[in-house]
């Protein structure tokens, strides 16, 4: 890793007509923006079926402890 050294005063001046030189957007393309962020932020952001797609987990993550206990037990097709 490279010590912390000065800036070249090129790059320095580059770096303050970058910061002071930024353009900014109009008024009415700020505004529009403004209210799309506003209107999206206010939106449901659940997913339409969330209980069935928790169910669905559910079930799916108790189907796989189930084989997963009888192959521990040593039963079924997983079992040694």
């Amino acid at each position: 890793m490279t010590s912390h050294q000065e800036p070249e005063p090129a790059h320095e001046e580059l770096g303050t007509r970058l910061r002071t030189g930024r353009p900014v957007p109009r008024a009415p393309f700020r505004g529009e923006l403004r209210r799309r962020l506003v209107a999206l932020a206010e939106t449901e952001r659940t997913p339409r079926r969330l209980r069935l797609l928790i169910t669905a987990y559910a079930s799916a993550g108790t189907a796989l402890m189930a084989a997963a206990a009888v192959g521990v037990a040593g039963v079924g097709p997983f079992g040694a």
